[in-house]
């Protein structure tokens, strides 16, 4: 790429973002950020402060067969038996979300055996997201065609981004990450409160353009979830290549989620959809997700074949796939899908998803000693008015659906 045709798209993409955050193409450039310290000095990745009401007890483990390697599992393995669920409460018909509920009125089931709620919290607790961007040649080509070439292909991930970033984050109470993805996932900030450093994000993530076709979701979810060896902080002036990272399922004592804007597809990750799946089933933090390339698809998709094609072009079958994918991920997570075709979709969707994050009731219930290594269904139901009566035909319960059980190993 010649440094004109460059120059072009930067200002282009300047130009879009300052059009879609309503504000200057005249963006500041800010000096090194003021974070928080690290926790652990065997772990990268600034950890936010405890705070809030949330229950201060580690989460679920995740199996160790979607661990990878046996060196990870020694890595992340967590004991406890606390589950965690996060709940949010909507009517059917406006679809208006419930606050002002108390622990009295909610009943969690597990396999249709009511369980004891031993932690609760109400919605007033700051947030902590981890935001997860499939930045890759390929998903560049679905934005630039899907634009029919009006506009860089990278901006269909990069305004939502700049949005939510800049209006939806709230420092000091709320902090964030930045995790991009193509072939393998790369940290783009650690866990920050800072207003500058967020704004660094936007104006660095502004000047990148993607280097590798590849989209590898499913990874990049299991790095984001459960941490692991990957590259450093792109923000840094690391030494090193490479570093540890703990993922945002270790944070404890903070309200957490992950949005994640992507199209869905996956290339060729380590793990499988089954996997990342039940990683993130059983992490315990719901995911938000702005599906990207519908445009595309929907421009496109009469002319595709049904299977992809000899390039590795997405054919009809593996798009319809990866939507199904991404809902799925959402409403076993007690997250929510939001299928963006249009820019002007975006605004109202980002309202959507910090509605919902602001209004998770924490939940939490002990499953007893059950190490039976098996999937366990959770069904959270609540009573508004306090009749004794569930409200299930005029209310809506959005929360994780799943908790897998750690299995005991044979002893040697």
């Amino acid at each position: 790429m010649n440094c004109f045709t460059y120059s072009r798209r930067l200002l282009a993409l300047t130009a879009l973002l300052s059009l879609s955050l309503g504000g200057s193409t005249n963006v500041p450039v800010f000096g090194q950020a003021r974070r928080q310290p690290p926790t652990s000095n065997q772990k990268k990745n600034k950890r936010p402060p405890e705070g809030g009401q949330q229950p201060s007890e580690p989460q679920d483990p995740i199996p160790t067969d979607v661990m990878g390697k046996p060196g990870d599992a020694e890595k992340i393995e967590i004991k406890t038996t606390l589950v965690n669920v996060d709940a949010v409460v909507y009517q059917k018909k406006t679809r208006g979300i419930v606050t002002g509920l108390k622990r009295e009125n909610f009943a969690i089931f597990e396999d249709g055996v009511r369980k004891d709620i031993t932690n609760f919290s109400t919605p007033e607790a700051p947030i902590t997201v981890a935001l997860v961007l499939e930045f890759s040649k390929l998903g560049e080509q679905f934005g630039y065609y899907g634009s029919s070439g009006q506009e860089p292909g990278q901006a269909e991930v990069i305004r939502p981004m700049a949005i939510f970033l800049s209006e939806f984050i709230k420092p000091p109470q709320d902090y964030v990450t930045v995790i991009a993805y193509d072939m393998r996932p790369t940290p783009i900030t650690d866990f920050t409160n800072d207003p500058h450093r967020i704004q660094e994000t936007i104006n660095f993530m502004l000047r990148q353009t993607p280097a590798f076709r590849e989209t590898n979701l499913y990874d990049a979810l299991k790095f984001t979830l459960i941490g692991g060896r990957g590259d450093a902080v792109a923000m840094e002036e690391s030494k090193s290549a490479k570093a540890d990272y703990s993922g945002i399922t270790a944070i404890q004592g903070r309200r957490t989620a992950v949005i994640l804007v992507a199209s869905g597809i996956d290339t060729f990750s380590k793990i499988n959809y089954g996997q990342a799946r039940k990683i993130l089933q059983n992490a315990g933090i719901p995911v938000y997700i702005i599906g990207t390339a519908n445009l595309y698809f929907k421009k496109y998709g009469d002319q595709m074949g049904a299977l992809d094609g000899a390039f590795n072009d997405p054919g009809r079958l593996s798009f319809l796939q990866a939507q199904n994918a991404l809902g799925v991920f959402a409403k076993e997570t007690g997250g929510a899908y939001y299928p963006v075709t249009f820019p002007g979709e975006i605004p109202s969707t980002l309202r959507s998803i910090d509605a919902m994050l602001r209004s998770q009731y924490s939940l939490g219930y002990r499953p007893g000693e059950v190490r039976d290594g098996k999937q366990h269904k959770i069904v959270v139901r609540v009573d508004v008015d306090g009749d004794g009566q569930y409200d299930d035909k005029e209310y809506i319960v959005n929360a994780r659906q799943f908790y897998n059980a750690p299995k005991d190993e044979p002893a040697k």
